[in-house]
């Protein structure tokens, strides 16, 4: 029995093929595969995906993917709550967590398939091969600017456009299209023709405005964010901000927003117009689309109504909320009458 047992721990040894063969085996064996087991061990801790981009981890190494870690910096500052780890509850910040390269190295060599055409490919090069070079991608005829809505593989692509009707459309056809586009156009267009507008006024003021995150006295406490005095154009400014317009509890829900109000705090002897605008901060990333507000500033209306801070979407609030500080941009332009 003995010679038996030692016979079947010692036979694979002598063979110098056997570890490309148990290579080769082991994603099709009855352990699992490989891959699989790679999944569960490199998974984020509290979406149980893969990371998609940065990995985080605490300082246990529990592992976090980007979005999930500034979710939870997020709720922390909405509940007013230091952040932990869901694995060890040790604390987590952006100073005591740092970013695991290596992990992130290996998630990307982890084969992946295409959504397109199911076929595996490193998770590192999926991205080109999906936008670049999959025959199956989904992808649109080259007259949809003139309103084709065909859309299908890109190796059909060739036969449809050599078949497609509208470049034989008419004019009168293609008119009511081209007014859809020409309306987008114009509302680009005046946008920026009204910056540069701006620009042209004789008294022009911008700032670096720091908000800084505080509580309400209530019983249940509401988060704002309020920035230090700031002078700009001769005056005293602060701006305040809100999320979700101070609803009850915010933690609980998946849409966030911001919105701000800009406040006069010095008193004028005359009335103020003005407009004003935020954008981010020289060192911030968040996406913030470019809307200008307008208000008349006088001792009795010295506050502008809350406006929404126009960011793109829920995430990019949650990159704010996650921060120590949020840092913008703001430009107030003084109406010359």
């Amino acid at each position: 029995m003995q010679e038996e047992i030692g016979s079947k721990r010692e036979g694979p040894e002598p063979d110098p093929d056997e570890p490309p063969k148990k290579k080769a085996k082991v994603p099709e064996g009855e352990a699992g595969k490989l891959e699989e087991r790679l999944y569960s061990v490199l998974c984020c801790t509290v979406c149980l995906d893969l990371p998609k981009a940065s990995v985080y981890q605490c300082t246990n190494g529990h592992l976090m993917c980007a979005g999930c870690f500034i979710h939870l910096l997020a709720d922390s500052r909405l509940k007013e709550e230091q952040a932990t780890c869901p694995n060890c509850r040790c604390e987590i910040s952006k100073n005591l967590c740092c970013r695991n390269l290596a992990v992130e190295k290996a998630v990307s060599e982890l084969p992946t398939d295409c959504t397109f055409c199911l076929k595996q490919f490193p998770r590192s090069s999926l991205e080109r091969h999906q936008k670049e070079e999959c025959q199956d991608r989904v992808t649109q005829c080259k007259y949809k600017r003139i309103g084709c809505p065909w859309q299908g593989p890109f190796h059909e692509l060739p036969a449809h456009e050599s078949e497609c009707s509208h470049p034989t459309k008419t004019g009168t056809e293609l008119m009511g299209i081209l007014g859809e586009m020409d309306q987008n156009h114009r509302r680009d267009m005046q946008l920026y023709n009204s910056i540069f507008s701006l620009l042209c006024y004789e008294k022009i003021g911008f700032t670096e405005v720091q908000f800084r995150p505080y509580r309400t006295d209530d019983f249940i406490t509401r988060l704002y964010y309020e920035t230090p005095r700031f002078t700009v154009l001769n005056q005293t400014w602060v701006l305040k901000a809100r999320v979700n317009d101070s609803e009850r509890n915010p933690n609980l829900s998946c849409k966030r927003t911001l919105s701000f109000q800009l406040i006069l705090k010095s008193k004028v002897n005359s009335a103020l117009e003005c407009s004003f605008l935020l954008l981010k901060g020289p060192y911030d990333d968040v996406r913030i689309k470019p809307v200008i507000h307008h208000h008349c500033f006088s001792n009795d209306t010295n506050e502008t109504e809350y406006v929404l801070l126009p960011i793109s979407d829920s995430v990019e609030c949650n990159k704010l909320l996650a921060a120590k500080n949020i840092n913008l941009r703001l430009f107030i332009f003084q109406v010359q009458k």
